[in-house]
């Protein structure tokens, strides 16, 4: 191969990252020429390169891979360090992050923390998802919890509640449809449950629903009921423990159970009235859910729950918590007080005053200076208004009992003249 021919095309070298490579072309000669017998020195003249690069081809006898130079990364050394907070705070790289700088004086970007800590991730969500099973003794648990659907009651699409209740052992369920999801509809589905049951159970356990819960700690775990919440509990001598935030599946049974009725019970069902649609859940919970094989324990409900009705506390002697209901309300402009979101009136001149409201059996009594002022049936949906008429009537406040006419309502032009003292 002539060498005239290189010193008239010199190689081009092709920058890749911080270094240059030849093209393959040029490989190729350096290749041929070794092998023709050329030496290093001559072929690195003729191409006009180094003689190192030359020796560094021949010696890979064609094209050399090209490896990035290995750096001395900023959290080098870190990596024992960087895994003990990455689990402790759930991947949370910003926290790791500020954490380094302040504890080991490492300031990096919070991209460069999550680089680091890559291979930490699975591990993280491999310990997230690991479930050690809990079997519970008969009567011991029943976990409790809400789920919302749209169901077409009377041609409508209607937001229904599902409360939802599991007995930890048998693996019974029990549903109803409630139309809200506040701490009454709660109470008034565990007592439901109760009752369908025929017995309590010694421990509750719930999710962080707001209705239940004031505040929890997620670093200690410390759950603080509201205290209505923990009133009912010691009416019914039941304990209430709540599973830890985030960590539902610590709750599964009934988890499991909102996703069965509604995929089960609901979908693809329509209902002429509310009424139906409580009967197609009882029905339903007797002739299906009841009776069929439960995937875990192998058995119909039905069959382990006549193991566990024996170990259910009895009811007998306990009245409902909420058979009487104690309020204190303040009457707005419009004469009206508001009680879970209705609006109940009362007279008129109470307005501004503060009266007592006692709610039982379906009944709003209102109450003030130790007389009933005013008396209603209580309303089960939401942002109703349940009027008095008789409550915006008063001294000077009753309406004739025929409209004004129009001419009764213009004035001679005389008396305006005499009011300003002149005339045209």
């Amino acid at each position: 191969m002539d060498s005239q021919f290189f010193a008239l095309n010199p190689v081009r070298p092709l920058s890749v990252g911080a270094r240059e490579m030849l093209e393959p072309e040029a490989v190729t000669a350096i290749v041929r020429l070794g092998q023709s017998g050329w030496g290093a020195k001559r072929i690195a003249k003729a191409l006009g390169m180094a003689r190192n690069t030359v020796r560094r081809y021949l010696k890979a006898g064609g094209a050399v891979a090209y490896r990035a130079p290995r750096r001395r990364g900023a959290l080098a050394g870190q990596e024992t360090w960087l895994r003990e907070p990455f689990l402790r705070h759930r991947g949370h790289c910003d926290v790791v992050r500020q954490l380094l700088a302040r504890e080991r004086g490492v300031a990096v970007h919070v991209r460069t923390v999550e680089r680091a800590c890559r291979g930490y991730r699975q591990e993280l969500e491999a310990s997230q998802r690991a479930t050690v099973r809990f079997e519970t003794a008969p009567g011991e648990q029943m976990p409790i919890d809400f789920g919302s659907v749209r169901v077409m009651i009377a041609g409508e699409s209607t937001r229904v509640f599902l409360f939802v209740a599991t007995l930890g052992y048998s693996r019974r369920g029990f549903v109803c449809a409630l139309r809200h999801e506040r701490q009454s509809a709660w109470f008034s589905g565990i007592e439901a449950a109760f009752a369908h049951f025929g017995g309590r159970v010694r421990t509750l356990l719930i999710d962080n629903a707001k209705a239940l819960v004031e505040s929890d700690d997620l670093a200690t775990r410390q759950v603080h009921f509201n205290a209505r919440f923990a009133a009912f509990c010691r009416h019914w001598e039941v304990e209430a423990r709540a599973c830890a935030p985030f960590r539902a599946r610590t709750k599964g049974k009934t988890e499991n159970g909102v996703g069965y009725v509604k995929k089960n019970a609901i979908a693809g069902h329509a209902f002429a009235s509310w009424a139906d649609l409580e009967g197609h859940l009882a029905r339903w919970q007797r002739e299906v859910a009841d009776v069929r094989r439960h995937g875990t324990t192998g058995e119909p409900p039905r069959e382990r729950f006549a193991l566990e009705q024996p170990h259910l506390r009895p009811l007998a002697g306990l009245v409902p918590f909420q058979s009487v209901r104690e309020l204190v309300r303040r009457v707005n402009a419009e004469a009206c007080i508001e009680l879970d979101t209705n609006a109940y009136s009362v007279p008129w001149r109470l307005i501004g005053e503060s009266v007592r409201v006692l709610v039982s059996a379906g009944q709003v009594q209102i109450r003030h200076g130790g007389q009933e002022v005013a008396a209603h049936d209580e309303l089960a949906g939401r942002r109703g208004r349940q009027i008095d008429r008789t409550h915006r009537l008063g001294a000077g406040c009753t309406p004739p009992s025929e409209p004004p006419s129009a001419n009764a309502l213009l004035r001679p032009l005389a008396e305006y003249d005499a009011l300003v003292g002149g005339g045209w």
